[in-house]
């Protein structure tokens, strides 16, 4: 009721817009006055070598450790005069679902939202993202759109991304995986990063998918985009490849120099770079992982497990596995399982470990939970995995 209640109030906001999202904004009555710079009263310059006890002691109330709150109040320069300012923000934030978590995120990233006018310029954000259905959870992972205006930036942006990707269902769920994303400018960044995707050869529906599935793009510099088609290209990538979108985004996601260091170290295990290519072209976000992560799961898999790397790179989605979470407690089923003489000792390993947990748990815990009541405590990491013996 309340999200109808918002979108009602927004319809006066946002007209539907044709497929380039070049449609201007419609008179918001109000709007002008909604994202202009704080009072001089309300926030000064706090040098570094003072620190405002109230400001400090307010900020741990709203849940920072006293560490946090000195370091915040000293690096974001926020000088807090009104405590009846500051507490009708977190109760308006609490208003619209921000829990006590949220509240600490958002303050400790952007403490300035606690001197702005609640009513005047931070209630009509929140109707706004509201009216969206955007998370608070996730609004309060890049709290700056806070303090970001509405009329000249917030609802062009959100005009800009209905044009390109259509559905409001798919511009949640883009907006879900990089919120700040949204900070991007409409002018300076997203539409010369659209135009670029579409100089490289992207269809509109192709660009549109990859906003849904990396909208971060829209921060990145058309001639990086450029370069990334050219690298994908050296490897052999099509545009038309149904994977192509996923390695351009993990391409993104990367530096040069993170990228050939990524290709070194799984060709220190005595892969070609070719066989690391093919790998990454399964699973591209092989690429995004830690260094000493992947020596970890490379090193378990081959050294107790006994897998080949060979292996390993045909299924590199098993790199993305948790190894304390996923991949030893279910080791400790087919284990624990293996004694009992419920399953085979020379189970195709590498499959079975593979697969959602609804399927595994079937497959192996719930299946045999009767018989074996220890699985369930395997699975449930209570029982050590300690090798197949």
């Amino acid at each position: 009721m309340f999200a109808s209640f918002c979108r009602r109030r927004l319809l006066l906001y946002i007209c539907k817009i044709p497929g380039d999202g070049t449609n201007r904004l419609l008179s918001i009555p109000g709007a002008f006055h909604l994202a202009h710079s704080y009072s001089s009263t309300d926030v000064s310059s706090v040098p570094n070598s003072e620190l405002y006890p109230a400001t400090v002691s307010y900020l741990i109330s709203c849940g920072l450790s006293p560490a946090a709150a000195a370091a915040t109040a000293t690096t974001q320069k926020t000088r807090i005069l009104s405590n009846d300012k500051a507490d009708a923000v977190c109760a308006l934030l609490r208003y619209y679902g921000f829990t006590d978590a949220d509240i600490v995120r958002t303050v400790r990233s952007a403490p300035s939202i606690l001197v702005v006018d609640s009513e005047r310029i931070l209630r009509p954000k929140l109707d706004f993202f509201a009216s969206l259905g955007f998370e608070p959870r996730k609004i309060a992972t890049a709290p700056f759109l806070l303090a970001r205006s509405l009329h000249n930036h917030l609802v062009p942006s959100i005009q800009f991304l209905r044009g390109m990707i259509g559905s409001d269902d798919d511009l949640r769920l883009g907006f879900s995986r990089v919120p700040r994303a949204l900070m991007a400018d409409v002018e300076k960044n997203m539409r010369p990063a659209v135009e670029a995707l579409r100089r490289c050869g992207l269809t509109e529906a192709a660009i549109s998918k990859l906003l849904v599935i990396k909208m971060s793009v829209l921060m990145t510099s058309p001639d990086r985009i450029t370069k990334i088609f050219e690298e994908l290209k050296a490897i052999g990538m099509c545009i038309s490849d149904s994977r192509f979108l996923y390695c351009f985004r993990a391409m993104c996601s990367v530096k040069r120099g993170t990228w050939r260091r990524k290709l070194e170290l799984f060709q220190s295990f005595g892969l070609s770079e070719g066989e690391v290519l093919k790998a990454f072209k399964i699973q591209p976000t092989i690429v995004l992982f830690a260094d000493d992560n992947i020596k970890t799961k490379v090193r378990f898999l081959l050294d107790k497990l006994k897998l080949g790397i060979s292996d390993i790179v045909a299924q590199p989605v098993i790199l993305g596995y948790s190894l304390e979470k996923c991949i030893l407690p279910r080791c400790a089923v087919l284990s624990l399982l293996m004694r009992e003489g419920k399953i085979q000792r020379d189970i195709k390993l590498l499959q079975a470990l593979l697969g959602n947990s609804k399927i595994f748990s079937a497959r192996y815990v719930l299946r045999y939970a009767n018989d074996v009541p220890d699985v369930v405590k395997a699975y449930e990491g209570k029982i050590k995995f300690e090798g197949f013996i």
